[in-house]
């Protein structure tokens, strides 16, 4: 048996099989150097210049958050691993207001449930109705799996620092919050 596999029959196998795990390797590493690229290029200009209402009805403009580290995270009251982190996003907004730092809350949601879910839930920081058209404005800015929650990071000049799908923790965004706070 081991004759069999030291042929050359055996090593030329090997070789190829091999091969083919690099090439495999070597491809995923291209698509993820791609998926960063592209997420530089996404342009947030359209998400500064909409508005939305907040959890109260009132229309409000996104223009005030352009210039500042935004931590954007569309949610929906009906996903858990949504209101599971939003304790965590509230202690983050409050450790880092003085630093130029924001979380804003995009809800898929209506008006009525993000009113009644801020009336049982504390949270510090804006939280915004987008209803079925907030999907739409995730996938703009990179929520290529249509999933929740999704959250991203804008620096000030616009572009978007980092993007996450999936539950989110407050050690996991200060690592990206702390080198943009250095630059």
């Amino acid at each position: 048996m081991l004759k069999k596999l030291l042929s050359p029959v055996g090593i030329i196998i090997a070789i190829i099989c091999l091969g083919l795990v690099f090439r495999f390797a070597y491809l995923q590493l291209q698509a993820s150097e791609r998926d960063v690229q592209t997420s530089n290029n996404i342009s947030t200009k359209g998400f500064f210049a909409s508005s939305f209402p907040n959890e109260l009805g009132e229309n409000k403009n996104l223009k005030p958050y352009e210039g500042k580290i935004v931590v954007l995270n569309f949610w929906a009251t009906w996903c858990e691993p949504c209101r599971d982190e939003m304790p965590e996003l509230s202690a983050l907004n409050s450790a880092y207001l003085d630093k130029n730092v924001v979380v804003l809350g995009l809800a898929i949601d209506e008006v009525d449930a993000i009113k009644a879910f801020a009336a049982e839930t504390k949270v510090s920081y804006p939280l915004f109705a987008a209803e079925s058209t907030g999907m739409e404005l995730a996938a703009s800015l990179g929520n290529d799996k249509g999933v929740l929650p999704f959250t991203l990071i804008i620096q000030p000049d616009g572009s978007i620092a980092k993007t996450y799908f999936g539950r989110i923790s407050k050690p996991l965004l200060e690592k990206t919050l702390a080198k943009l706070i250095q630059k």
